[in-house]
């Protein structure tokens, strides 16, 4: 692996490949990882040569969610205005970033994909899983409602409120028959399987792939996604201002976060009280 926070792999058939570097910590969205990340869909965007990406993440995982050691208003990828909900704002621009893009991306999520990492995979056009992964937002037990309220769109009403009011992981077996993925594989045989997609994609002229695409969003559109999810933001920005969210933080800062985090899900038996290898470290899930 190089010191690269994102790598970029050139595949046969026209396919650029990202891979998430910072598997050590379950690779973290970090403001500098993202930029690193968003520079290099809009360079593969711009390229003649490529016409799909696929994302995934280093060491067996797709992502933990954001870096929790960063001070999430500095050194953002892109200008998104300061003030009250800053980042919820600007987790939704960088999901309209890449839904805008001219080029398909394809997220190959194995592992876990957790808070912040189940936001990139849903800006990501198609999603395909591990069976065994496990996506989940525990942020809503103790915080607020995601940065980008996409579950109601992506999964529809029952499933997203359920998954809202409690906090629980799907494996990625559960996540494809809701919705949130295409098509769950074996984790052996997903990245094969995902490559083999991306290589069909592209035989299809990139102009005529381009309209296809924006074809599908314009429907959303049309339907209120947009103004929906911006709307979200609004309410993420007013659940931070509340006391189990300050109480939460408090926490964080007093006792640290692992300490804090178990706490939250000893009732649940879940995460880091469920038996299984934590999925989250000092940094990677979103505060």
């Amino acid at each position: 692996m190089s010191d690269a926070l994102v790598e970029e792999e050139r595949l046969p058939g026209g396919v650029a490949r990202l891979t998430l570097n910072r598997p050590e910590k379950r690779n973290p969205l970090s403001n500098a990882l993202r930029s690193e990340l968003f520079a290099a869909l809009e360079r593969i965007d711009q390229d003649p040569t490529l016409r799909v990406t696929i994302l995934r993440g280093a060491g067996g995982h797709f992502s933990a969610g954001y870096d929790l050691k960063q001070n999430s208003a500095e050194n953002q990828p892109f200008y998104t205005p300061g003030g009250l909900g800053n980042w919820p704002r600007h987790v939704v621009d960088g999901f309209f970033r890449m839904n805008d893009l001219a080029k398909p991306v394809i997220a190959a999520v194995e592992g876990y994909c957790l808070a912040g990492g189940t936001e990139l995979a849903t800006a990501c056009d198609l999603v395909y899983v591990a069976e065994d992964a496990r996506i989940g937002y525990p942020v809503v037990r103790a915080i607020s409602p995601p940065d980008n309220q996409f579950f109601p769109w992506i999964v529809g009403l029952r499933r997203a409120m359920e998954l809202m009011l409690t906090g629980d992981a799907m494996s990625g077996t559960e996540a494809a028959a809701c919705g949130f993925a295409n098509r769950a594989f074996p984790a052996a045989e997903l990245q094969d399987a995902v490559l083999a997609v991306a290589q069909k994609i592209a035989q299809v002229p990139p102009d005529v792939q381009q309209f296809n695409k924006r074809a599908v969003h314009r429907q959303l559109e049309l339907m209120g996604f947009r103004a929906a999810v911006r709307a979200g933001t609004e309410l993420q920005a007013l659940a931070m201002l509340g006391e189990s969210s300050r109480a939460h933080l408090r926490a964080i800062r007093e006792q640290g976060l692992t300490q804090t985090l178990s706490q939250r899900d000893a009732a649940f038996g879940d995460y880091r009280e469920g038996g299984a290898p934590s999925p989250e470290s000092n940094e990677g899930e979103t505060p």
